[in-house]
């Protein structure tokens, strides 16, 4: 009976500390708060969502540490969300923004700025160590405008509070207003191949130009492939085993250099249109494949007198260092850079003794 009321007592002492903490946080006013910009625990971040004055969003959120999805679609860039997160831990205010500019402050943020919200992981109650309820919640709501003069302060306001601020990183000679870009090409990761050797099925790699050059790995083993002729389906037995190796070793952190998405249409569109000039298939041991094609970009002579690099033959009309491609089911137009990609766009021929 003794431990039933002790049990009922610390139980009760909960629920009213609970209480008081809801009710602290439904009643407490903006005051003291509106220049609370910075993000104290930023391994509790669950969303971080970001929208500017023409609607146009960003959704990034965490799947795992680490590991984050811009608008429940595609996979996050990591270095930018780890600037992002960093800049939030960092972000300190420098100068309340002087009375007299503070007009023309606020209506530059009523028209250029970004609105950021933050969303955490936090809970009801969070005493002496003694931490229950966990859920998420929209912790802290602010909005980004445009660089001071001395490019060195951005300035900020938090919502629903009236006095603008100057915020800054000490240290970091810039301002913020890029880091909170919302827009979802930025925030998407590059990378079209990285899987390691030891996950690689099979490649196949076909020239649509060039039947003869084309074939499939298959790897059946630690160190037994089999390289097969796309022309006939028949098997080539005399292969260089070193090549094949070091070729399915290659699928590793290649990412394209830019998203062409919004670019010309009619360019995009009168590319993909001509036959591709490689079409890549990479398959994973569980069977998930991931195919690439790409297309020759054609050259710009900015210059007459250029020189070109020696011991490489080239045409004229096309440009030697980039590629256009499709990716991700052909929903994505991007542009590659040759040399990143070279080493898997081989012919047949390479790994013949």
């Amino acid at each position: 009976m003794k431990k039933n009321k002790i049990i009922f007592a610390v139980t009760l002492l909960l629920i009213i500390l609970a209480l008081v903490l809801i009710l602290k946080n439904t009643k407490s006013t903006l005051k003291g708060n509106q220049n609370d910009f910075a993000v104290k625990d930023t391994s509790s971040i669950t969303k971080i969502f970001l929208v500017d004055k023409s609607n146009q969003s960003v959704l990034l959120k965490k799947i795992m540490p680490g590991k984050w999805t811009v608008n429940d679609v595609y996979a996050g860039k990591p270095e930018m969300i780890n600037t992002l997160v960093e800049t939030m831990y960092k972000l300190q205010v420098r100068e309340p923004v002087p009375n007299a500019a503070r007009n023309n402050v606020l209506k530059r943020l009523s028209s250029i700025s970004t609105k950021v919200e933050v969303y955490q992981k936090v809970y009801r109650i969070n005493l002496f160590g003694l931490k229950l309820f966990q859920h998420e919640k929209l912790t802290k709501t602010y909005y980004v405008g445009d660089n001071t003069q001395d490019l060195c302060g951005t300035y900020m306001l938090i919502e629903k509070a009236s006095d603008p601020f100057i915020v800054w990183i000490p240290g970091f000679n810039g301002f913020l207003t890029m880091r909170y870009i919302p827009k979802e090409e930025d925030w998407r990761d590059a990378t079209v191949f990285n899987l390691p050797f030891s996950k690689v099925k099979s490649v196949t790699v076909k020239y649509p130009s060039a039947p003869d050059s084309s074939f499939t790995i298959n790897h059946i083993g630690e160190r037994d492939f089999s390289l097969i002729s796309l022309k006939d389906n028949k098997q080539i037995m005399n292969v260089d085993t070193i090549r094949i190796l070091e070729y399915l070793s290659s699928f590793k952190l290649m990412k394209y250099e830019a998203l062409l998405n919004k670019s010309d249409a009619n360019l995009k569109d009168s590319v993909i249109k001509t036959t591709p000039f490689h079409i890549v298939t990479l398959t994973d041991i569980n069977g998930k494949s991931i195919t690439i094609k790409t297309f020759i970009k054609k050259r710009i002579v900015e210059n007459n007198n250029e020189e070109l690099p020696l011991n490489m033959s080239y045409d004229i009309n096309y440009d030697p260092e980039r590629m256009y491609a499709l990716i991700n089911n052909d929903k994505d137009f991007v542009l590659i850079q040759y040399y990143v990609f070279s080493r898997i766009l081989r012919t047949i021929k390479f790994f013949e003794k």
